[in-house]
């Protein structure tokens, strides 16, 4: 039997209705999503709400010249400048240092770092935060490569990956592979952005990290581990951008594989 599954390990894993004290950030970075962002948050709201948790999304906009930034500022007056901060940038900046800046305005005790295209669904929160309680852990990273979470929690159900082609799934799997093989992470999706962290393990590892872009995702769960903090995992359902294009091209592809090389050789 799987111990994880005990009644008493089930019980710790949050079936008590147990108040949470915490406050959620989310950093949204954002670069034309003004379709998305209005839906995106929505979910964001009402997943917070109905499982009564403190939140706030800190918007960080990279110049965006479709109008994201004028439907960001009619959210905020929707839902309240103290729940929805826009924070734009001068320009394109690059995903890392979104994270940075958006980590300026953070109030909570946890981040949730996520994209606005919905290729992350807010509904697998949830299952971070009770993952993450249920085991006291650092940083909760969804994967699209498991079946099961890790540590085990009884609700997870298989990741996958729904809209790309063959092609993109194949350079997405070697991505990992080759991360995995090269720098033993401990964690199955290392190109994954969909994670929940202790806001102080956050700041502290981001002050470390010296890659950018999409390499940047990578390096802050190999450092983690070598620093030690606790990492736990929960598959999650990965569905391509609804509206807008894929920001992913053959640079990030390559940079990426120089990333895998310099961590295994600084880390």
């Amino acid at each position: 039997m799987n111990p994880f599954a005990s009644t008493v390990s089930l019980n710790m894993q949050g079936q008590y209705n147990t108040p949470d004290t915490h406050k959620y950030s989310v950093i949204l970075p954002t670069y034309n999503e003004r379709k998305n962002l209005p839906i995106i948050i929505w979910l964001l709201a009402k997943v917070f709400e109905e499982h009564q948790l403190a939140w706030e999304i800190i918007i960080v906009d990279d110049a965006s010249p479709d109008g994201t930034q004028e439907v960001a500022i009619e959210l905020a007056r929707v839902y309240g400048e103290d729940k929805i901060l826009l924070k734009p940038r001068a320009g394109k900046l690059g995903l890392g240092t979104a994270y940075i800046h958006g980590l300026d305005f953070c109030t909570g005790d946890f981040v949730i770092i996520m994209d606005a295209d919905f290729s992350h669904h807010p509904k697998f929160i949830p299952q971070f935060i009770r993952l993450q309680q249920a085991h006291n852990l650092d940083i909760v990273t969804g994967t699209r490569y498991r079946s099961t979470s890790t540590p085990y929690l009884a609700e997870a159900q298989p990741g996958g990956v729904h809209g790309w082609d063959l092609k993109r799934k194949l350079v997405s799997r070697g991505a990992n592979f080759l991360a995995a093989t090269v720098l033993n992470p401990g964690v199955s999706d290392l190109t994954g952005s969909f994670r929940l962290y202790r806001l102080p393990v956050l700041r502290h590892i981001i002050t470390l990290t010296q890659s950018r872009g999409y390499v940047f995702q990578m390096e802050m769960m190999v450092r983690a581990r070598a620093l030690g903090y606790t990492v736990g995992e929960v598959p999650i359902t990965f569905v391509d951008r609804i509206f807008g294009e894929s920001k992913l091209g053959a640079d990030e592809v390559v940079g990426y594989a120089k990333g895998v090389w310099q961590l295994f050789k600084s880390v």
